[in-house]
């Protein structure tokens, strides 16, 4: 179960973003992807916001080093994230 990779010195980390759940969560790992539950709409960028704020928060790291690299609009997501969140990642992605 390989949700991410260590590449060019980040983690590159699969994600299915659920929009419009009535609260931010993990929701487990299906085919090779963390599948997280936002608690914001998928408009003006909105759900977009609310996982990073949520990856960043969950992993302890700042915000503005847990960036969006590719699924601007589209559930299918690949984030990137520093390589000091792989310890708390590997947990997370553990826990459901």
């Amino acid at each position: 179960m390989a949700v991410f990779r260590v590449s060019g010195g980040v983690i590159l980390l699969d994600v299915k973003a659920l929009p419009g759940a009535s609260r931010t969560e993990i929701a487990g790992v299906q085919e090779n992807r963390l599948r997280v539950k936002l608690a914001a709409a998928p408009e003006n960028g909105k759900a977009n916001a609310e996982l990073r704020a949520f990856l960043a928060k969950s992993l302890s790291c700042a915000k503005k080093d847990v960036a969006l690299k590719t699924g601007e609009k589209s559930r299918l997501k690949t984030i990137m994230l520093p390589l000091e969140a792989r310890q708390k990642l590997e947990a997370l992605v553990a826990s459901p």
